[in-house]
């Protein structure tokens, strides 16, 4: 790593990845269900540190997801520039995520390139598994990041989480539980919003939709979030 700068290339920051690899790494990650099929093991804390050593550049970031690497993928989510990221990209990117952790770094950069109105809708219709959690990952960051966002824009948002709530695989249910929580601790218009959802969904006779109601309500009706919105106010 103390070898790149801002000016290394895809290429050069491969080397560097690859010479930090870890095999035992590897085998920690497979318990977190991190797909591992094209991992290094270098971890996210690392990650994060070359991120901000290499800076942000676009046509590296392409190269770098290109690789099919998985630490490249994630290096090139944390140092794409937003402002370049163009809404065929932004659906490349999400129809190549293959992990859970890939889909939660690559929220961001969508988001922030303001692709969000467009493509949560789009990637909530979307049958597969990762583009659809994508949806609702881009909600949960927006949910928290987009400060200046009107409440009824993200109050907005949770007809995405009513229509998906009954969708059962893993990785779509946890986001579309995260996304309902994150929503509803956002400040009180939003608390009261998504409350009132999840009560309803936590009395559904479908049991998917049951879990996320019920498990986002121990959450929103906690101490903790009455005085996290107290605060707020």
């Amino acid at each position: 790593m103390s070898g790149l700068a801002r000016t290394s290339d895809a290429n050069e920051v491969i080397a560097a990845l690859r010479a930090m690899a870890s095999s035992d790494n590897v085998a920690g990650m497979a318990r977190f269900g991190i797909v591992t099929e094209t991992a290094l093991g270098v971890s996210n804390t690392d990650l994060r540190a070359l991120g901000r050593k290499i800076g942000r550049d676009h046509e590296r970031a392409l190269a770098l997801w290109d690789s099919g690497i998985r630490e490249a993928r994630l290096l090139a989510a944390f140092t794409e520039q937003p402002q370049r990221m163009t809404v065929d990209q932004a659906r490349r990117w999400a129809a190549d995520c293959n992990s859970w952790e890939l889909v939660d770094a690559v929220n961001e950069p969508i988001m922030r390139a303001g692709h969000g109105p467009v493509l949560i809708a789009e990637f909530a219709a979307d049958e597969r598994e990762f583009v659809r959690r994508m949806a609702f990952s881009m909600i949960c960051w927006g949910a928290v990041h987009q400060k200046t966002l009107a409440d009824e824009d993200v109050i907005a948002w949770l007809a995405f989480v009513e229509a998906r709530s009954r969708d059962p695989r893993n990785f779509v249910r946890k986001a579309v539980n995260w996304a309902l929580r994150q929503i509803g601790k956002r400040n009180r218009a939003c608390h009261a919003a998504a409350r009132t959802l999840a009560e309803e969904l936590a009395e559904s006779a479908d049991k998917t939709a049951r879990w996320i109601g019920k498990d986002a309500l121990r959450e929103l009706e906690s101490e903790a979030v009455y005085k996290r919105l107290a605060r707020r106010d």
